[in-house]
């Protein structure tokens, strides 16, 4: 079995090895102990995948940062007028220098694309370097591991989609929230499965996920509410999608972090949304229910309406005379 540690802490004294496992054994026996979550052999297999592709795109990550700061200690500072240097416009420009090593104006004129063409002359100000025979060389040699990299990525996400497929009924329940895509739906997938039976509550899965708050608190002051450690992939999956609904104004989640954000902070809220986030995920499991939006705003109308009504009865108590408004 494996068992969280802090179920099986033994009181302060004299420890050894041999009374630690006297105590693990003695709660054992009385039925105190409960094992840790560990899903099926499919979906942890699923779970290397996902894990390993996030690993792949930090690695893609570090390269491209790698080869944008040699270009701009060789006066090519390319991420002053384009959004990405690595789009079609910027790997023409490198392909252009390792085979060249400086730009013209008609050479850029050509490896330039779409709207970047308007901003040629600006573009051009900023390719004022020159690059040596050695310094080519290394550049086509980093484009070469980088172009490496992501050919591996895309074999990933052939694995991923392979796998996931077998999952189709708890993917299609996920993509029915706005934020959610594949690639994030098979990472939540592959971390908690698709039977949540191993959880009582959704309360039970955010804690286990490290998205319930802290209960700090003595003599009626408290002191701390900083969520713990838990499941980091899962964790840091939901903060992601959170930021993405953040962004979406007419949503009913969007306009519940709008709110918890004017009293806490951004980075409170986003972490508040990623915790109602798998809230609703637990439900949907359990109920087989779809995401839907309207029932949300439904509900909140609802509440609205009853604080209204309980805020009316209030004041006519007080003796205040309420009047609709013609």
């Amino acid at each position: 079995m494996v068992v969280n540690a802090r179920h099986m802490k033994n009181v302060p004294g004299k420890k050894t090895d041999i009374r630690d496992a006297e105590w693990i054994a003695t709660l054992l026996r009385a039925g105190l102990l409960k094992g840790s979550f560990i899903p099926d052999k499919a979906f942890r297999e699923l779970r290397h995948l996902t894990r390993y592709r996030k690993k792949v795109i930090a690695d893609i990550t570090s390269q491209k940062n790698r080869i944008d700061k040699f270009l701009q200690s060789s006066g090519f500072r390319m991420s002053m007028f384009l959004s990405d240097i690595f789009g079609a416009s910027g790997r023409n420009i490198m392909r252009h220098l390792v085979e060249h090593g400086s730009v013209d104006r008609e050479a850029l004129d050509i490896c330039l694309k779409t709207q970047t063409r308007n901003r040629l002359e600006e573009i051009l100000i900023s390719l004022n370097g020159s690059l040596s025979a050695h310094q080519r060389e290394f550049l086509n040699m980093m484009l070469e591991y980088l172009e490496q990299i992501e050919r591996h990525k895309k074999q990933v996400e052939a694995a991923i989609e392979t796998e996931i497929e077998k999952h189709s009924e708890a993917l299609s329940l996920l993509c029915s929230i706005p934020g959610i895509d594949v690639t994030s739906a098979s990472a939540i997938i592959a971390e908690i499965g698709t039977d949540l039976s191993a959880f009582p509550s959704a309360e039970h899965l955010c804690s286990w996920a490290g998205l319930a708050p802290g209960n700090n608190e003595s003599a009626g002051k408290r002191k701390s509410a900083h969520i713990g450690k838990g499941n980091n992939y899962l964790k840091s999956m939901l903060c992601e999608i959170s930021w993405v609904i953040c962004g979406k104004r007419k949503l009913y989640l969007s306009g519940w972090y709008w709110r918890i954000k004017q009293r806490k902070g951004a980075k409170r809220a986003v972490v508040a949304l990623a915790r109602k986030l798998l809230s609703i995920i637990y439900t949907m499991f359990k109920t087989g229910q779809p995401y839907n939006e309207d029932c949300f705003k439904l509900r909140r109308k609802q509440c609205e309406q009853k604080r209204a009504s309980r805020m009316i009865n209030e004041l006519t108590k007080l003796g205040y005379r309420i009047e609709p408004i013609a």
